[in-house]
C-alpha cells in the first residue's frame, strides 16, 4: 500500500533498481541504491507520523497582573527550613484542646481514621515528637527556591559525593503527589546518589536528584490565580530543569507526580531521556475497554492480560470497583469544593493528621482497613508520618494542595490537551500490588508507546518511595540502564 503513495521520483529509483543486471560491474551499486531508497522510505514514514506534543505556552500565577516591564528574577536561592517556639507552642495548644468522637465498637478503619488510635497518635505528637529534630533531618539535603511564572518554587537538589572516573551522572527529577511531599523521597535519594554505599552498585548508574514541591504544596508558593493544573506544573518544572542547566533528564513520579511527569514527556519529549512511573493513568474508555474487562475474567489471553493482571484485577465488579469508590470519596470533595473542608483542616492539626494519615493506611495496604491502628506503624514510624503532616501544617498548604484536584478534574478529561497526545519517550512502569488501581501492560501501551520495562513489583503500595525505597530504586536503575544501552 505504501508504494502507491510514494513520490514519482522514488518510483523512478525503484524501477531503475529493478532493471539493473546483476553483473560484477553493478553488484556494488544495487546495495547502495537500496540503502538510499531505504533511508528515503524511513524519512517518509517518520514524516507521516509526526509526534504530537502539548504546546508549552506560558503562564503567570503570581498575585495581581503580570508586570509589563522587568525580567523575572531567575536566581537560585539557598533555602532553609526553620521553626520557632511560637510555632511549636501554638501546635501544642491546639493538640491539647482537641475533641474526639468515640468510635463504633469493632469499627477498626472501616469508617475512616479510628479515633481511639488517633488519640494515641496525638499524645505521641504532643509529648514525644521533636519537630526541631525533624527540621534538622529535613535540612540534611540542600534546599533551594527560585521564582518561576510569579511564584516561588521550592526544591531539593542532591548530587553524588563521589563519581567513579568515566561514569556519567544522570539528572533525575522526582515528583511527589497528594497527600505526600518532597519528604517521601528522603529514603530513596541516598540509594540513587550513592548506590555503591547501599549495595546497589550493579553497574554504572548514578544520579543527581532534584525533588521539587508542587506549587501549593509545602514550601512552594501557592498559585494566586485559577486554573493551575498539571500542564502548568509540567511547564514550570521544565523551566526549573533548564534553569539548573539541564538539557536532557530522566523523570520519575507517582500520584500527581505521575501525571505531571507524563505531561512533561508530552510537552518536550526531546528533553526527556526517559520516564519512570509507579502508577499510570489511562483515560481511554469505550466499548473496546468494556469488552476487554468482561472477557479478561474468562479468557484473559484473548485480550492480552497476563496471569498477574488477572490476579490483581478480578473479581472486578465485586472487589475493585467497590474499593475504588471507598477510597475516592476525598477526591469528589476536593474536585468540587476543596476550600470548604480545607478551612477546617487548616485550623485543626488533629483533623489534618486524621485526614492525611488515613490515606497512608489503606493506600499502603488494603487489608489495613481491618486493623484498629490502620497498620500505620507496620510500614512507617510515627516520626516519619508526622513529619509529612507537619510540612502541610507549618506551611498552611492543605487548602491549596486540595485545590489541585479541582483545577484538574473539573475539566472533561477527553477534551484536555494531554488526552489527545501519546507518550513516545522511553517509559518504565513499576506496578506495585497494593496500588489503588492496576493498569495492565496491554492497556498502558494505548498511551505509552515506548515501554522499555514493565515490572510487577513483589510488594508495596501507593507511596512506593516512602514504603519500599530499595525496590523502587532498583527498578529505576534497571530501567535507566536499559535506556542507556539502547
Amino acid at each position: 500500500m505504501w508504494q502507491e503513495t510514494l513520490p514519482k521520483a522514488w518510483e523512478s529509483i525503484l524501477s531503475r533498481i529493478r532493471s539493473f543486471e546483476y553483473s560484477q560491474k553493478n553488484a556494488v551499486l544495487v546495495p547502495a541504491a537500496m540503502l538510499g531508497v531505504g533511508g528515503m522510505l524511513v524519512y517518509w514514514l517518520r514524516s507521516r507520523h509526526k509526534i504530537k506534543t502539548i504546546e508549552m505556552g506560558d503562564g503567570w500565577w503570581g498575585s495581581g497582573e503580570r508586570p509589563l516591564k522587568g525580567k523575572e528574577d531567575e536566581s537560585i536561592r539557598p533555602f532553609k527550613i526553620e521553626t520557632s517556639d511560637k510555632e511549636i507552642e501554638d501546635l501544642h495548644r491546639r493538640l491539647e484542646q482537641a475533641r474526639y468522637a468515640p468510635p463504633l465498637e469493632g469499627a477498626a478503619f472501616h469508617y475512616g481514621f479510628n479515633s481511639s488510635y488517633l488519640q494515641k497518635v496525638v499524645a505521641y505528637w504532643r509529648n514525644n515528637f521533636d519537630w526541631r529534630k525533624q527540621v534538622e533531618v529535613l535540612n540534611k539535603f540542600p534546599h533551594f527556591q527560585t521564582t518561576i511564572e510569579g511564584i516561588d518554587i521550592h526544591f531539593i537538589h542532591v548530587k553524588p559525593s563521589y563519581v567513579p572516573h568515566g561514569q556519567a551522572v544522570q539528572p533525575l527529577l522526582m515528583v511527589h503527589g497528594w497527600p505526600g511531599s518532597f519528604y517521601e523521597f528522603y529514603k530513596i535519594i541516598p540509594l540513587l546518589t550513592e548506590p555503591a554505599a547501599h549495595g546497589l552498585n550493579e553497574g554504572d548508574v548514578v544520579f543527581e536528584v532534584i525533588c521539587p514541591s508542587i506549587p501549593g504544596y509545602g514550601f512552594s508558593e501557592a498559585p494566586h490565580q485559577k486554573g493551575f493544573d498539571t500542564i502548568a506544573t509540567a511547564r514550570i518544572f521544565h523551566k526549573l530543569m533548564n534553569r539548573l542547566g539541564f538539557k536532557e533528564y530522566y523523570l520519575q513520579g507517582g500520584d500527581w507526580g505521575s501525571r505531571i511527569t507524563t505531561n512533561m514527556a508530552q510537552m518536550l519529549p526531546q528533553s526527556v531521556k526517559g520516564l519512570h512511573l509507579n502508577i499510570i493513568f489511562v483515560n481511554k474508555q469505550g466499548l473496546r475497554r468494556i469488552i476487554s474487562v468482561m472477557l479478561g475474567a474468562y479468557v484473559p489471553w484473548l485480550v492480552g492480560l497476563s496471569r498477574e493482571d488477572v490476579r490483581r484485577m478480578y473479581p472486578f465488579i465485586q472487589k475493585n470497583i467497590y474499593e475504588l469508590l471507598r477510597e475516592s470519596g476525598y477526591l469528589h470533595i476536593q474536585a468540587t469544593k476543596p476550600d470548604t473542608a480545607g478551612c477546617g483542616l487548616n485550623d485543626s492539626p488533629v483533623g489534618l493528621a486524621a485526614y492525611i494519615l488515613e490515606k497512608f493506611s489503606t493506600w499502603t495496604d488494603k487489608s489495613f482497613l481491618h486493623k484498629d491502628d490502620g497498620g500505620l506503624e507496620s510500614k512507617y514510624s510515627l516520626d516519619e508520618l508526622l513529619t509529612n503532616v507537619m510540612i502541610y501544617w507549618v506551611t498552611s498548604s492543605i487548602v491549596s494542595s486540595m485545590r489541585f484536584y479541582k483545577e484538574n478534574i473539573s475539566k472533561v478529561s477527553r477534551l484536555t490537551a494531554d488526552a489527545r497526545v501519546g507518550v513516545y519517550v522511553p517509559t518504565g512502569i513499576a506496578a506495585f500490588p497494593q496500588e489503588i488501581v492496576h493498569t495492565p501492560h496491554v492497556w498502558a501501551k494505548e498511551v505509552f508507546k515506548n515501554i522499555i520495562t514493565y515490572s510487577y513489583m513483589p510488594r508495596g503500595g501507593h507511596f512506593a518511595a516512602f514504603e519500599e525505597p530499595k525496590l523502587l530504586a532498583q527498578d529505576i536503575m534497571h530501567f535507566v540502564r536499559k535506556v542507556e544501552q539502547l
